[in-house]
C-alpha cells in the first residue's frame, strides 16, 4: 500500500514539475527545422499574391511610362515623313500669304513631303498663333509668324492667350518686310503735310490688316507722331483693308509693299512714302516718311518660321537650315526683293532666341511710347 502510494506520488510530482529537456538527435533536429520551415512558408504564401500584385504593378507601370514615352516623342531622323501643315496667320493674297507659300514650296521641293498653306487670319496673328502653340511639338505643324506675334502682342495685348517665349520656338528668319502709306487717289492729299493738314480738318479712318498687326502699329506710331486724331479700323487680311481704301470706305493704311505695289502702279491708291529709312530695291520710286515729314521713322516687319515650344532640337535645327539655305538661293532672293522684302536668311535657332528677346524689350518701348500698351 506504501509502496503503491509512493509510486503514485512519484508520477504526480513527475507531472507537475518541469518536463526536463530532451537531449537532441538528428531526427528531432530534422523534425523541428522542417516545422519551422514549413510556418514560414506559409506565411510567406499567405502574402505572396499580394507581393507578386504589386511587382506586377510596378512593371506593368515602367513599361506603360517607357512606351508613352517612346510613342509620344516624334521621330527626328526621318523627319518629315508626310505632309506638314504651314499655318498663314493672314487671308489668301496678303505679302505673308505670298512670302508662306513661297517658303513652303521650297520646303516641299527639299523634303519631297508637302509643306500645306493653312490661312488661319484674326486678331493680329493670335489666332494662328494659339492654333499652333496648342499643337503637337512634332513638326507637322509649323507657322509664319510676324514680329507682332514673336514680339509685340506680348505688350500689346493685356491677356496674351499664348506665351511667345515658350509656347513657341523661332525657327528661321525669312526676310524683312518695309510698309508703305497709302491713300485713297480721290482724297485730296500728295503730301505727308496734306495729310496732317486733312486730318485736323476732318475725321479720318486708317485700316489694318487685323489688329495688333504691323500696319496698326505703324498707323499708331504715325498719328502719336505727328499728333494727328485718325480711327483703326481693323480687317481679317491686308487685302480687304486695301479694297476698301481703294472703295473709299477708310481714307489710308499702311500696307506690306508686296500687295499694295501693284495698285500703286496702277493708280487705284497712292503712295506718301516707305517706312525704312532708305528706299527699297525694289521700289525705288516711293521715298522714306522720314525724308517726307516724319524725321526719324524707321521701320520694318521681320517675317519667320515659328514651331510649337518643345519641338526637338534636331527637328529645329533641320528647319532652319532648310530655311536658311532656301533664302540664299539666287531665284529666291530675286523673287524675295520683287515682293517688296529683303532677304535675311541667317541666325542659329539660338541666335534666334536671343533676337527675340531683344525685340521684344524694343517694341514695348514703342508700344508704351506710342500709347497702345495692353490697348487689345
Amino acid at each position: 500500500m506504501d509502496a503503491a502510494r509512493g509510486s503514485q506520488g512519484r508520477r504526480a510530482s513527475r507531472e507537475r514539475s518541469p518536463a526536463s529537456p530532451r537531449p537532441l538527435t538528428r531526427r528531432s533536429v530534422f523534425r523541428y527545422s522542417r516545422c519551422a520551415n514549413s510556418q514560414v512558408a506559409r506565411r510567406q504564401w499567405k502574402d505572396r499574391p499580394m507581393q507578386i500584385t504589386r511587382v506586377l504593378f510596378i512593371a506593368l507601370a515602367a513599361i506603360a511610362v517607357s512606351a508613352d514615352r517612346t510613342w509620344s516623342q516624334p521621330s527626328t531622323a526621318d523627319y518629315p515623313n508626310h505632309q506638314v501643315n504651314l499655318v498663314v496667320p493672314f487671308a489668301p493674297g496678303g505679302g505673308t500669304d505670298i512670302l508662306g507659300r513661297l517658303i513652303g514650296q521650297k520646303l516641299s521641293d527639299r523634303f519631297g513631303k508637302p509643306f500645306v498653306v493653312e490661312n488661319r487670319p484674326g486678331a493680329g496673328t493670335v489666332t494662328a498663333a494659339v492654333q499652333v502653340a496648342k499643337s503637337p511639338p512634332d513638326g507637322y505643324t509649323i507657322m509664319m509668324a510676324t514680329s507682332g506675334t514673336m514680339a509685340m502682342n506680348t505688350t500689346l495685348y493685356k491677356k496674351l492667350p499664348y506665351d511667345p517665349g515658350k509656347d513657341l520656338v523661332l525657327v528661321a528668319l525669312v526676310c524683312n518686310v518695309p510698309f508703305v502709306l497709302v491713300v485713297n487717289p480721290a482724297l485730296p492729299v500728295n503730301s505727308v503735310a496734306d495729310l496732317v493738314k486733312l486730318a485736323k480738318a476732318q475725321p479720318l479712318s486708317y485700316g489694318s490688316g487685323g489688329a495688333g498687326a504691323f500696319h496698326h502699329l505703324m498707323g499708331e506710331l504715325f498719328k502719336t507722331t505727328l499728333g494727328i486724331p485718325m480711327t483703326h479700323v481693323p480687317y481679317k487680311g491686308t487685302l480687304p483693308a486695301l479694297n476698301d481704301v481703294i472703295a473709299g470706305h477708310i481714307q489710308l493704311m499702311f500696307s506690306d509693299l508686296a500687295p499694295a505695289y501693284p495698285l500703286i502702279q496702277s493708280g487705284k491708291v497712292r503712295a506718301l512714302g516707305v517706312t525704312t529709312a532708305q528706299r527699297t530695291a525694289a521700289a525705288p520710286d516711293i521715298p522714306p516718311l522720314a525724308e517726307v515729314g516724319v524725321p526719324g521713322f524707321d521701320w520694318a516687319a521681320w517675317q519667320s518660321v515659328v514651331a510649337p515650344g518643345g519641338t526637338p532640337t534636331e527637328i529645329v535645327a533641320k528647319l532652319n537650315g532648310a530655311v536658311n539655305a532656301a533664302v540664299a538661293e539666287p531665284e529666291v532672293e530675286k523673287q524675295l526683293i520683287g515682293l517688296q522684302f529683303i532677304p535675311l536668311g541667317k541666325g542659329s535657332p539660338e541666335e534666334l532666341d536671343r533676337f527675340v528677346k531683344s525685340e521684344t524689350v524694343r517694341w514695348a518701348k514703342v508700344l508704351q511710347q506710342a500709347g497702345v500698351a495692353g490697348s487689345e
